[in-house]
């Protein structure tokens, strides 16, 4: 059963087609690999899902709901929580603080106040504890190493409860333990129903992860499927070898 499905999906930046009739579908309660060489159109494909870019002709459906350059905020409110290549945290707050910001967001607007209630600092205790960072809740959040704070915007995203979670690259800069300890929590959440979709230029990560991999190149679907085929996919390995290093956005 497809999350999120794109159809003909297109955008262009002058004279560059970041996206040229775009089509792919992503498993419901799957965690799902997205990859593809370097300039394939991977990040401009989450921006459009997540409303930070407005496509210019195609579909976007959300289990079967038209979702197509939503606003950020309505695809928010509608489970869908993301995370950036670069992350998106607030650097003088505590880490604590951060994950408050989440909980009394409203849409993508925040402010900083009170506590409403002890279940809800509970709950953002329980978040930081799930990610492996409930000891350092009071630090500030930029004194942070850069792998604890994509642990940190993950926990951001979570507090939120989205049944649909889209990583850009969340394994980049990261070392090989944290890399296990986010994998761990990817599986955990998706065990308890959340669906995932991962960008990511490792792709000793993304195979060992992922149940499905799609694959994108110059903008348009590639091929899609388990990990082993994808791997082992002729196409696959020519798009890469003839594109230059791979992954990237």
């Amino acid at each position: 059963m497809s999350v999120i499905q794109v159809t003909d999906l297109k955008k262009s930046y002058g004279g560059i087609h970041a996206l040229s009739g775009c089509s792919m579908t992503f498993e419901d309660k799957a965690i799902n690999g997205l990859i593809g060489p370097n300039g394939s159109g991977k990040t401009t494909l989450f921006n459009v899902i997540t409303g930070y870019e407005t496509a210019d002709s195609g579909q976007v459906s959300l289990r079967g709901q038209d979702i197509t350059n939503a606003k950020p905020d309505e695809v928010f409110e509608q489970g869908i929580g993301r995370t950036f290549q670069i992350t998106r945290i607030f650097p003088r707050l505590t880490v604590l603080e951060n994950v408050h910001v989440a909980a009394q967001r409203q849409g993508f607007v925040a402010q900083a106040r009170g506590w409403d209630s002890a279940a809800e600092r509970e709950r953002a205790m329980e978040v930081l504890e799930f990610v492996g960072l409930a000891r350092l809740a009071p630090e500030i959040a930029g004194d942070l190493s850069y792998g604890q704070q994509k642990l940190l915007e993950f926990a951001f995203i979570t507090m939120a409860r989205p049944s649909v979670i889209l990583l850009d690259e969340p394994a980049g800069g990261v070392n090989p333990s944290l890399l296990r300890h986010i994998s761990d929590r990817i599986r955990a959440l998706n065990s308890e129903g959340v669906t995932f979709i991962i960008v990511e230029h490792d792709m000793e990560f993304v195979m060992r992860l992922c149940d499905q991999v799609l694959v994108m190149h110059q903008g348009s679907a590639l091929t899609s499927g388990p990990p082993e085929q994808v791997r082992s996919d002729p196409a696959v390995l020519e798009a890469y070898l003839g594109t230059g290093p791979k992954e990237g956005s």
